[in-house]
C-alpha cells in the first residue's frame, strides 16, 4: 500500500474534521469573546458546517497537489444522492400535516398501552417512530421523532440528564430500528442489492432482533425517567395545527412518492419542488418549513462524501485484516467515526467474504450508529432539530457518546446472543 499525496491528504484533513466537530463549543466561545468575527466563528461552531467546511479545504489542496481537472473529475463522481434526499425527507417529513398524522398514530397506539400520558408518549415515541423508519426511511422517522421530541417534551424544562439520554436513545433505536427493511436503513441500502438480502432475510437475520432492542431500550429508559415524565403535564389537544383530510393526504402522497423514488434524485426532487409549490399554494395549513436545517444537515453530508471518498486506501484493508469475530466490534468503532454507509459500501467491494463476515459488518455499522453525530446519515437531522433545547444551542460529544453507549450494548446482547 502506497497511498498518494492526495490520500494521505485525505486521511489527515478527515482526522481534522473529526475533531472539529468535538471542539464546535470551544468555536462558539470564540464567538462571544470576539463580536467583531463572530459571523466567522459561529460558522465554525456548527456541527453541521464542519465536514462541508473542510471538503472544501481538501478540493482547495488536490488543486495545490494535482490540478483543477482531476479536483473536478473527483467530485463529479461522488454521488450526492443521500444528501439531497435527506434534505427533502426532512422537509417533507416536517411539515405540519405529516407530524400530525404522527402524533395521532402515537396517540392511537397509546389508548392500548398500559403506560398513562407522558410515559406512554415517551415509550412509543422512542420505540414506534424509529421502528416506522424500516418504512418511510430513518431520516424520515429521525424528523418526525425529533420534532414529536422538541415540541412535547425538551420545551417542557426537562433536566439535562434526561435531554441527553432521550437523544442518545434516539439516535440508537433509529439506527437499528431501520434494519427491518433492505431499503431503509442507508448502510443496509449499500449492500443489500450486491448481497442479494431481501425482506423476508432482514426480519430473519436482523430485523426481529433489533426491534426488540428497540422495545427494550425505549422500555428502560421510560423505567428509569419515569418520574420526571409522569410530573410532566398532560399535553391538551389543540386543534390549532389540524389540516383537511385532502391537504394531509396530498402531503402523504408527496412522502411517499420521494421514498419511492429515494435512488433517483431527478425524481424526488422534482417531486419535491413541486411539494413546495403545494405548500405555498396553502400557506394557511402550513408551519414553518424546516428548510435551513435540511440544507445545513445536507451541506454536512455532503462534505461526509467528499472526504470519504479519500478514506478507502486505508478503510478496506483494514477491514481485510479482521475475521468475522473481530469485524463486529471493528465496524462498532469505526462507523462512531466515519459514517457507517460508507464503511459497509467499502466492505461490498471486498470480494469472497463469508455471509456470517457480510452480517457481523453490518450490523456492527447499524449498532454503532448512534454514537456520535457522524456515524449515521439521519444524526444531523435530529441534532439539528433538538440542539436548540441545550444550553449555547451545542450538545456534547462526550455527553451523546456517553448517553448513546447503554442502548447500544443492548443492541450489541440482541445480535451476538439471540
Amino acid at each position: 500500500m502506497n497511498p498518494t499525496a492526495v490520500q494521505w491528504a485525505g486521511a489527515i484533513i478527515f482526522a481534522i474534521a473529526i475533531v472539529h466537530t468535538f471542539s464546535t463549543k470551544y468555536f462558539e466561545k470564540l464567538a462571544h469573546a470576539r463580536p467583531a468575527h463572530a459571523g466567522i466563528f459561529h460558522l465554525l461552531g456548527e456541527v453541521e458546517a464542519v465536514f462541508g467546511f473542510w471538503a472544501m479545504v481538501l478540493m482547495v489542496t488536490m488543486v495545490v497537489l494535482v490540478d483543477t481537472r482531476t479536483t473536478t473529475q473527483y467530485l463529479d463522481t461522488r454521488n450526492f444522492t443521500e444528501p439531497m434526499f435527506v434534505f427533502a425527507i426532512m422537509v417533507v417529513a416536517g411539515s405540519r400535516s405529516v407530524l400530525h398524522m404522527a402524533r395521532r398514530l402515537v396517540e392511537a397506539i397509546s389508548r392500548f398501552a398500559p403506560l398513562p400520558g407522558s410515559l406512554g408518549f415517551y415509550f412509543l415515541t422512542l420505540s414506534v417512530v424509529p421502528l416506522l423508519g424500516s418504512f418511510i426511511t430513518e431520516p424520515a422517522a429521525m424528523t418526525l421523532a425529533a420534532l414529536m421530541l422538541r415540541d412535547r417534551l425538551y420545551t417542557a424544562g426537562i433536566s439535562l440528564k434526561l435531554k441527553y439520554a432521550t437523544l442518545g436513545l434516539l439516535f440508537v433505536n433509529v439506527s437499528i430500528g431501520g434494519a427491518l427493511t433492505p431499503f431503509a436503513a442507508p448502510p443496509v441500502l449499500m449492500v443489500a442489492g450486491k448481497w442479494n438480502w431481501d425482506l423476508f432475510y432482514m426480519l430473519t437475520h436482523f430485523g426481529w432482533k433489533m426491534a426488540l432492542a428497540v422495545g427494550v431500550n425505549a422500555g428502560i429508559t421510560t423505567l428509569v425517567f419515569r418520574r420526571e415524565l409522569s410530573a410532566m403535564a398532560k399535553a391538551q389537544p389543540s386543534t390549532a395545527g389540524l389540516v383537511p383530510g385532502p391537504v394531509l393526504l396530498v402531503h402523504l402522497v408527496f412522502l411517499a412518492g420521494i421514498v419511492a423514488f429515494a435512488h433517483h434524485p431527478a425524481v424526488f426532487m422534482g417531486l419535491f419542488l413541486f411539494f413546495m409549490g403545494f405548500a405555498g399554494a396553502y400557506p394557511q395549513y402550513q408551519d414553518r418549513l424546516i428548510l435551513r436545517e435540511g440544507l445545513l444537515v445536507a451541506f454536512f453530508l455532503a462534505g461526509l462524501v467528499v472526504l470519504g471518498g479519500q478514506q478507502q486506501w486505508w478503510l478496506e484493508p483494514l477491514l481485510r485484516s479482521l475475521n468475522a469475530d473481530t469485524v463486529y466490534f471493528g465496524a462498532t468503532a469505526l462507523t462512531a467515526v466515519t459514517d457507517n454507509a460508507a464503511l459497509t459500501y467499502l466492505a461490498s467491494q471486498v470480494e469472497g467474504l463469508s455471509e456470517e463476515f457480510k452480517r457481523a459488518v453490518v450490523a456492527g455499522a447499524i449498532t454503532g450508529g448512534g454514537l456520535t453525530v457522524i456515524a449515521n446519515a439521519p444524526n444531523p437531522a435530529g441534532y439539528a432539530i433538538l440542539r436548540g433545547q441545550f444550553e449555547d444551542e451545542a450538545i456534547s460529544p462526550l455527553g451523546l457518546f456517553i448517553a448513546a453507549l447503554p442502548p447500544t450494548l443492548t443492541a450489541i446482547l440482541a445480535f451476538r446472543l439471540l
